[in-house]
């Protein structure tokens, strides 16, 4: 409320205390001084936030000095506490001793009368019974008698009524021992069972009496529901006068929109800065401003905003005004239907999350489950919980629940949340439900105390501090049992010990199985702090005892008792069905569904009804939250469709069975009777009779009215006298017998089915004196139809006066609704009794009249009509004009968009009915009706219309002009005289064989067609070489010609009869259309020929293997075993190891390796003694460039990672893949710049891999470099980053092998000359001699048997030139055989050559010669590719450590020059040889002894 209004409203109600209390002024005041004293007082203690005394924080040595001070507090304090339960005593005894003293002192006022004998109260007049209507007083009353006089109390179904709490609503009076209860304005609500209780200290007497409520027909929905708004309970006054103007109805919504409702009023006065106070509900609920609801009222508009609707937000929504007189509200449903799924059949979402129990980290979340009709049933919920100010939601159980409440424990203490649930289904999980309201898990029951002392102080104590005894260890819980039991869990609870031992608590869960002693812990991980903890973990059909332990940090308590024997059982289920549904009319578009209760409710949360029109057999939901009460008003029906309906109880298990459905309803108003006629007009008077006009009633009644009756009087009588015995069939009524110069009024009544209405207001006083003007009288009943969005088509009737000639035409005028300047619409006057009035303003109001005219002038007005809105009505539909496409007939139809029970469809032709025509025919049904023509000609042109009776206005029209009727009967004629539709014309097609078919295909064809193919003008028929067929089913009708020649030019023409209908098409094969199907015809005969030994099914082809073997491939069909098959290139045939075998159906020819080599033409050729075929495949400029980029692309996937590789020359980087050749588009970049190969970077590659070579790499060559492979769509990149600590190891890496390299070429070596095996005989010279070369020269060293051999006069050794070496033996002996070595070493290095030498005497048979090493060395590869083998030194005392080629994983022991590892796959194995040489030789030199 305004603050202005709150100031107004306290001086009143300050005056009108003061007035009433003036004799206990004096003694208010004292109290007002006393108060306000203790208020200063209480000002003056008020004292800061608590802060911690000194000796709180003593040292360890002041502690028993603080206990004993602790001691003396707590005995203190014990005895403040006996004085405060001591006071409360005190203080109510005296309350009660001022009540008494004030009865008496008010007795003492009273006059004295003689003591009478006491009497118990007693009923002289008892409580009557009353049923009145809605918005009327009643007022209940009796008369009671006792001594002393009784004390009364009124009571509405037991509940005390207080007129204070519903200000205006009651008044209870006492007069004369007469006590009466008035109620004003009574609502439905206000339908009960009444008492009075009489009360004196002698007994009491109780009188009861019902008071039923009941609403006018038509009064609306809610006389159909229970209670609506809860009355408000505390005084309210307000000085302002506020009526309801249009206000929000029946409203639709869905989940995620927003809506609004608005409620229009006028309020007097007007004051900007006072608006009324205006209260929204929902249901029995007052609403609040929140995220959810928005309310906002001002400049004579009350509107409450729901941003984004939810099902929670639907419900019955009331809007209450306070009045001068009390309230004024107004009362409407708003419906919410579920958003669309994110999944196809999933659930809606729950509703009403609510969360209770809280405790320190558990709550309790339970919601209601939402409807399901045409979705599969629900097997669970998931619940989430979100901290209050994060986004994140977190689901809280694993698996579904099957009952809508969910316990959650685990929560952080002192934490806010908020909680969500979610539906789930066999098709997926529904949208989630609106979070609740956020909730703190905290601690509900305290050890603190609260003490108030003379409400000044509050004073904290705990329940330990008022013990005399100091306990540290926790007292064990009582009182443990389960609060929740259901087939998924069930929750414990227990009260907190007492003592808790003077410190925070936890529990420990135990169970035991049965009656078993053995006892097992429940919460081993979790510290559970609140007494409440679900238990899920139990099994089916078993019985459980649980118990609880405390501890703190002293220890733990002893277990509690033990609860009974506990098990996982539903205890009520769903609920049984609702018994018997019936369901009657209410308005156009709603029902009154009511229903028994079902007999087990089992904690019922409400009902949703469901509807299906009569023959759909889908069901929709009516309501999407459960409805409380047992009788429901369905909105939203189709007028003049036909319902049945079904209920579902609702509880926390889910939904039951559904009851039984309804009789079937057809939906249209209730019938009752009319109401009133009105707009009496007089249309003529002869002075002795008047002719009078009535417009209908606005309500019928849901029947259709049969008559009128009609009463008059004389305007100075109070008396009505009827008119005639019989009653007016219509609405044109002639009074006769009346008196010239009386003035008469009259008033009519209607009748229908139910009775007889309301009698219309009073006409207007009508003087009965003749008419003698020459203008004509005024036109009358004027009606609406064909009402759209901009226009009106206004009808009247023509006046029953005509004046002195007759009615040349009519003006109509027109106004806005509330002004009269009316203007005319026409500006000739038009000479029927209709108008199209177009150009309005769309959702405006209007009021029209009607001037006839004739040549004497422009006759009297019309009454002015009822207002009418330039808005179409809600699925409006317009005449379509057709044609049948059997019969075609030529029609008329028209759908209305809601129809009554008792409407008919009344066609006109220029606005004049057709009653009965020899022209049109006309057939109705449902909410269809057709006029059809029967010869339609140039007379049957016009404007037709249609308008169905009983409705608000439903009616549309259609102009038939020349043009559209000439097509209508084009049209009409081509169904009545019909050809064959050919979907395709005459077209051919040549078939395998060679043949030629010629087909055309119709729509539709019957069983009786008849055709026949016309060649050259010459009938053809099905005969040898010529088959003609057709099949009714596709519509086909086909002609083959096996032997298509030359002879065959020409036009094919085909003509088809079937029933009435014909049809003809041709086809023209001559000149070069001729040409190209004889070609495709000899085409195909040549291949069946082909086809008929041994051929190709499919022609070679290739495709590329995984290893990057490129397979010929080609399909055969018809071989048999004597087949045979060849490959072939360049004619010359392909020897393969596997021979091909043509009974497997297929030949490949592998071609590995492949390359540029590879290019040309490849033949295949297949034959028997059937006849031979043959393929041929040209590899080379596309299809070359085609197999090129399969293989690269195949060998780009599988490319490694580049690889740094060191030699002699420089730096190399290679990228292993599974083939490699120079003809796939390989690129290599450094720094983004294309690499060309030249003598600084040389590109090359083997089969197995692709490399590039940095010759004497600078410091120029370091950066990314990059391999690129294109295989025609899409490149295969790989990357090498050679800078930094990779660089640096890598140049150090070539310095060194490049220092070996020079070695190994210069290093001391034996060219040639020595044979590896010598045999000699006796007494002879052996002369061993070789070729040394080495750079500086070497030096030479003989060995025989690993010693040295040193020149003497047996041995000579020589060593010419510095190249020729020789041993030279003179006269050799046996003892001369052995094993001959040569070493040539430099400083570079050198070599050890090792000879055989066998001595045989003379006569013995020449011995075999042994071999004993290898006579010379390896053949050295050469120095530009070394291998990474291992390097030793030619000095053996200083060998060099091992040095092996960088791999993608090397050994911890050698470091590697590459910075990262690469992957192991693409590089081969270690033991593979690698492409480069060795970087050096094992040294050859002996060791010495």
């Amino acid at each position: 409320m305004p603050a202005r209004a709150i100031t107004i409203y306290r001086q009143e109600q300050t005056q009108h205390q003061s007035s009433k209390h003036v004799v206990h002024h004096s003694r208010k005041s004292s109290s007002q001084v006393v108060k306000k004293k203790q208020v200063q007082a209480t000002e003056a203690m008020a004292e800061p936030a608590y802060t911690v005394p000194d000796f709180r924080e003593r040292a360890p040595e002041g502690m028993q000095e603080y206990q004993r001070m602790a001691a003396h507090f707590g005995r203190d304090l014990v005895n403040l506490q006996q004085e405060l339960h001591r006071m409360k005593v005190a203080t109510h005894e005296q309350v009660k001793n001022i009540e008494i003293t004030r009865e008496v002192k008010g007795m003492s006022l009273r006059k004295d009368v003689p003591a009478e004998v006491p009497k118990a109260p007693d009923f002289l007049v008892s409580l009557r019974s009353h049923t009145v209507w809605e918005k009327t007083p009643v007022k209940l009353f009796c008369t009671v008698s006792g001594q002393p006089n009784p004390i009364v109390k009124w009571y509405r179904n037991d509940v005390a009524i207080e007129p204070l709490s519903a200000p205006g609503k009651y008044k209870i009076e006492n007069k004369y021992g007469v006590h009466s209860l008035i109620i004003s304005r009574c609502a439905v609500t206000d339908s009960g069972v009444y008492s009075v209780v009489a009360t004196n200290p002698q007994g009491k007497a109780t009188s009861k009496a019902t008071v039923c409520v009941r609403r006018p027909q038509g009064g609306g929905e809610l006389s159909h529901l229970p209670g609506q708004v809860p009355l408000l309970s505390r005084v309210h006054r307000s000085k302002l006068e506020v009526t309801l103007l249009d206000s929000f109805g029946v409203t639709f919504g869905t989940e995620g929109e927003s809506i609004s409702l608005v409620a229009n009023y006028v309020v007097v006065p007007d004051l900007p800065n006072l608006p009324p106070e205006v209260m929204w509900y929902r249901d029995d609920t007052l609403l609040m401003a929140s995220r959810w609801t928005e309310m906002s009222i001002g400049g004579g508009v009350a509107k409450l905003a729901l941003p984004h609707l939810n099902k929670d937000d639907e419900g019955l929504y009331t809007v209450r005004f306070w009045t001068k007189d009390g309230t004024t509200e107004h009362s409407a449903y708003l419906f919410v239907k579920d958003a669309t799924p994110t999944v196809a059949g999933a659930p809606g979402a729950p509703m009403d999350v609510t969360v209770s129990d809280a405790n320190a980290d558990y709550v309790l979340v339970s919601w209601k489950p939402p409807n399901t009709t045409h979705e599969a049933p629900i097997t669970g919920y998931f619940v989430d919980r979100r901290k209050s100010g994060t986004k994140d939601w977190v689901q809280c159980n694993d698996s579904p629940v099957k009952v809508c409440k969910l316990p959650v424990h685990g929560l952080t203490e002192g934490a806010s949340y908020h909680f969500r649930a979610r539906a789930v289904n066999k098709d997926g999980i529904s949208l989630p439900s609106r979070m609740s309201c956020g909730v703190t898990s905290a601690e509900v029951e305290s050890d603190v105390e609260v003490i108030k002392i003379e409400g000044k102080y509050d004073i904290a104590i705990r329940q330990e501090e008022l013990q005399g005894v100091y306990v540290t260890i926790p007292g064990p819980p009582t009182n443990v049992h389960a609060t929740e039991i259901n087939k998924t869990y069930i929750v414990l609870s227990w009260t907190p010990p007492s003592p808790r031992g003077r410190a925070p608590v936890w529990y420990l869960i135990e169970k035991c199985e049965g009656d078993s002693h053995i006892w097992q812990r429940v919460n081993t991980a979790v510290q559970l702090r609140s007494p409440r903890y679900p238990v899920f973990d139990m099994e089916d059909k078993k019985s459980y005892r649980f118990r609880i332990i405390t501890i703190n940090k002293y220890g733990s308590s002893e277990p509690s008792e033990p609860t009974a024997p506990i098990q996982k059982v539903d205890p009520y289920g769903v609920p049984s069905a609702p018994g018997q549904v019936i369901a009657s009319r209410n308005t156009k578009t709603s029902a009154f569904v009511q229903w028994e209760a079902p007999k087990h409710t089992n904690n019922l949360m409400g009902y949703y009804v469901d509807a299906s029109v009569i023959g759909s057999k889908t069901w929709f939901p009516c309501n999407h939250r459960p409805y409380k009460h047992t009788r429901f008003v369905v909105h939203g029906l189709v007028p003049g469709d036909t319902y049945v309906f079904r209920v579902q109880a609702v509880n926390a298990y889910g939904l039951s069975e559904e009851s039984q459905e309804s009789a079937p309803l057809f939906i249209d108003a209730a019938l009752s009777t009319p109401s009133s006629p009105y707009g009496i007009s007089l249309l003529n008077c002869n002075g002795s009779s008047m002719t009078l006009a009535w417009k209908r009633p606005k309500h019928t009644g849901g029947s259709k009215i049969t008559s009128y009756y009609l009463d008059k009087r004389e305007a100075e009588s109070v008396a009505w006298k009827e008119v005639s015995p019989s009653p007016a069939v219509h609405r044109v009524f002639t009074v006769e017998n009346l008196t010239g110069g009386v003035f008469y009024e009259f008033k009519v009544q209607a009748v229908n089915l139910a009775g007889v209405g309301l009698p219309s207001e009073p006409s207007k006083a009508f003087a009965c004196e003749a008419w003698t003007m020459a203008e004509p009288g005024p036109a009358y009943d004027i009606s609406f139809w064909e009402v759209r969005d901009s226009s009106i088509l206004v009808q009247w009737r023509a006046p029953v006066y005509s004046g002195e000639g007759p009615i040349t035409g009519y003006f109509v005028d027109m106004a806005k609704k509330g002004s009269s300047d009316f203007v005319t619409v026409n500006a000739e006057p038009v000479g029927h009794c209709y108008l199209k009035v177009t150009g309005l303003e769309i959702g405006a109001s209007y009021v029209f009249r009607v001037r006839a005219v004739n040549d004497k002038g422009v006759g009297k007005a019309s009454d002015v009509s009822d207002p009418v809105c330039a808005k179409a009505l809600p699925g409006t539909k317009e005449i379509v004009c057709g044609v049948d496409e059997e019969t075609g007939d030529i029609f008329l139809n028209f759908e209305a968009c809601e129809v009554s029970e008792t409407s008919k469809f009344s066609w006109s032709k220029s606005y004049n009915e057709i009653t009965e025509s020899s022209r049109v025919s006309i057939t109705s049904s449902g909410r269809k009706s057709k006029l059809t023509f029967v010869n339609p000609e140039t007379e049957d042109l016009g404007i037709y219309s249609v308008a169905v009776t009983d409705t608000d206005g439903v009616s549309s029209s259609y102009s038939v002009n020349e043009e559209e009727l000439n097509k209508v009967l084009d049209l009409s004629y081509n169904i009545r005289h019909p050809t064959v539709p050919l979907k395709t014309e005459l077209n051919y097609e040549i078939l395998e064989k060679g043949h030629v078919r010629f087909w055309v295909q119709a729509l539709k064809l019957s069983s009786s067609v008849n055709y026949r193919f016309i060649v050259n003008d010459k009938a053809v028929t099905s005969a040898e070489g010529c088959k003609i067929s057709h099949d009714v089913s596709t519509g086909i009708i086909q002609m083959t010609v096996e032997h298509f020649t030359k002879a065959s030019e020409g036009t094919y023409t085909i003509q088809i009869h079937d029933g009435k209908a014909k049809s003809q098409s041709s086809l023209v094969l001559v000149g070069d259309a001729f040409k190209v199907a004889l070609k495709e015809a000899e085409f195909q005969r040549k291949e069946h020929i082909r086809k008929q030994g041994p051929h190709f099914s499919e022609y070679l082809s290739f495709h590329v293997t995984d290893d990057c073997t490129v397979m010929l491939v080609c399909k055969l069909a018809n071989v048999k075993k004597e087949t045979t098959f060849s490959w072939f290139k360049e004619d010359e045939e392909i020897t393969v190891d596997v021979p091909p075998n043509p009974m497997s159906g297929s030949c490949s020819l592998p071609i590995p390796m492949f390359s540029r080599k590879d290019q040309g033409i490849y033949k295949a050729v297949l034959g028997d003694d059937r006849g031979k075929d043959t393929s041929v495949y040209d590899i080379s400029g596309k299809v070359f460039e085609d197999i090129i980029n399969a293989i690269a692309s195949i060998a780009g996937s599988s490319a490694s990672e580049l690889v740094l590789q060191c030699t002699p020359e420089g730096i190399r980087l290679q990228c292993y893949m599974k083939y490699y050749t120079e003809e796939m588009k390989t690129s290599w970049f450094h720094r983004d710049s294309k690499i060309s190969s030249s003598e600084k970077m040389r590109i090359g590659g083997t089969s197995e891999m692709a490399w590039m070579q940095i010759c004497e790499p600078t410091d120029k060559e370091k950066g990314h470099y990059t391999i690129e492979i294109h295989d025609g769509k899409k490149p295969h990149s790989r990357t090498f980053d050679l800078s930094g600590q990779a660089y640096t190891d890598a140049y150090a890496e070539f310095q060194r092998l490049k220092a070996a390299a020079f070695a190994e070429k210069n290093r001391g070596r034996v060219v040639g000359g020595l044979p590896d095996v010598v045999t000699i005989m006796e007494k002879k010279s052996l002369s061993l001699t070789c070729t040394v070369w080495g750079d500086p020269s070497p030096e030479v060293t003989w060995f025989k048997n690993e010693q040295e051999v040193l020149s003497d006069d047996r041995f000579k050794i020589t060593f010419e030139g510095g190249k020729f070496s020789s041993l030279t033996i003179n006269s050799v002996y046996v003892e001369d055989s052995g094993k001959y070595s040569i070493n040539v070493r430099n400083k570079y290095g050198g070599e050890f050559v090792e000879i055989t030498v066998s001595v045989y005497k003379q006569g013995e048979e020449i011995p075999e010669p042994k071999l004993g090493q290898m006579s010379r060395s390896a053949p050295t590869p050469k120095p530009a590719t070394p291998a990474p083998q291992s390097v030793k030194t030619p000095t053996p005392q200083t060998p060099t450590p091992s040095i092996k080629s960088p791999t993608p994983t090397p050994p911890p022991s050698v470091k590697s020059p590459t910075p990262t590892p690469a992957p192991k796959s693409p590089t081969p194995p270690r033991s593979m040889r690698s492409p480069t040489p060795p970087r050096s030789m094992r040294s050859p030199t002996p060791t010495k002894k």
